[in-house]
Formats: C-alpha cells, sequence, structure tokens
C-alpha cells in the first residue's frame, strides 16, 4: 500500500510518501515536500492546489491519503486556509481520504514505536509530523 501522509499547518500542506510491502516501509524520493497556498481567496489557487495534488498522487500511484487532524479551537487550531486545503483534498475525485487524530497516533506509536530514528529517514525536518503521521497509519497493517 502507498499513501501520502499530510500534515496541514498555516497555509501549507506538508506531504511525506510511504508504502509498505511484506512487512517493509519504503520512502519513495518525492518531486515536493509541500504545497504553498499564497491567497486562501483565490479560487484559481484553489484549483491550481488541487489539480498539483491530484497530479502528484497520480504520478506516484498513491492509494490513499492520510491528513493528520488539527484542532478547530484554541490554542493550536488550525488555519481557515489549512481547512479549505484539507477540503479540496477530499472533493478529489476517487480519492480515499483518512484522518489520524495526535491522540491515534501516539497509541499507535506506543504499540509499534519507529526502528529508525527520524534523521536517517533521509526527510527534511518539517516533514516529521507528516511522516509520523503515516508511519502510525501504515502500522495497522
Amino acid at each position: 500500500m502507498k499513501i501520502c501522509a499530510v500534515e496541514l499547518r498555516s497555509n501549507e500542506a506538508i506531504v511525506c510518501l510511504l508504502s509498505l510491502k511484506d512487512g517493509l516501509f519504503d520512502l519513495p524520493q518525492c518531486r515536493t515536500q509541500k504545497f504553498i497556498m499564497q491567497d486562501s481567496l483565490d479560487n484559481e489557487q484553489m484549483r491550481d492546489f488541487q489539480f498539483a495534488f491530484k497530479k502528484l498522487l497520480d504520478d506516484y500511484k498513491v492509494e490513499r491519503v492520510v491528513i493528520r487532524t488539527r484542532e478547530t479551537r484554541g490554542k493550536f487550531a488550525g488555519s481557515s486556509v489549512g481547512f479549505k486545503l484539507e477540503s479540496a483534498i477530499q472533493l478529489i475525485e476517487g480519492l480515499e481520504v483518512d484522518f489520524m487524530t495526535n491522540a491515534d497516533i501516539k497509541q499507535k506509536l506506543k504499540r509499534n514505536p519507529m526502528g529508525i530514528d527520524f534523521r536517517a529517514t533521509g526527510l527534511r525536518q518539517f516533514q516529521e509530523a507528516a511522516f509520523t503521521t503515516g508511519y502510525a497509519y501504515l502500522g495497522k497493517y
């Protein structure tokens, strides 16, 4: 199974591709690590984001997207742009989208700890939350 794990932060969609086959994790190279929205009110830019995101998924033959959920209120609440990006991803025709809460991720990592230090993955530091989301999600398979 190949997935794209997503962390939505402010006006960014940070992505990490992961796959699991025969109990082995793989981190395929990806041409982009994040998408940035400049203007959340621009319809054309939202369509461009959705098109580019779908193209990435098609090119890498991603089967499913897993999004790390954000709080809707309080100190760590997600931004309005983040929720728009989430909607744009969910509305991609034929795409399976799942969500994981921070509590779910912690619970999965407790039962199935990562066997590798994040720095050894070769990913960028800002991708760590997306990576742990994907790792925790695939840990159930």
